[in-house]
């Protein structure tokens, strides 16, 4: 890596970068993964931005994650856990995933409970909620 002025090396699992605009170390397909949570975002009800990290898919009530997305490797379950335990003290309306039309434009902190619970449904070879 490169190093630069404009770099700033952090530690901890959250590090607010402006007021109101927080970064989480989430974890999920590698130890640093961060996204970052804007509490203003979506007309004052918070946004998530989320790249990869948490995963918008193509129905957008839903999303996913994943441990190699080139290899098509799943996540598993404890990392999801933690995930969604990361954020659990943020509010947020909207997610804004990796891709330009990749966003939960609704209600998206339950979308992300709903969807960690069948994407762990799955994994763990129970039927999940459809």
């Amino acid at each position: 890596m490169r190093s630069d002025l404009c770099v700033v090396h952090w530690e901890g699992e959250e590090l607010e970068i402006a007021p109101g605009v927080t970064l989480v170390r989430v974890g999920g397909h590698f130890a640093g993964s961060t996204v970052l949570h804007w509490r203003d975002g979506a007309s004052g009800r918070g946004s998530l931005h989320t790249g990869d990290s948490i995963y918008v898919v193509a129905d957008k009530s839903w999303v996913s994650f994943m441990y190699s997305y080139p290899n098509l490797i799943p996540l598993a379950p404890e990392a999801v856990r933690r995930i969604v335990l990361s954020l659990k003290g943020f509010e947020f309306e909207r997610i804004y995933g990796a891709w330009w039309d990749s966003v939960v434009g609704s209600d998206a902190k339950r979308v992300l409970g709903a969807s960690a619970e069948r994407y762990i449904a799955a994994i763990k070879g129970e039927a999940p909620a459809p």
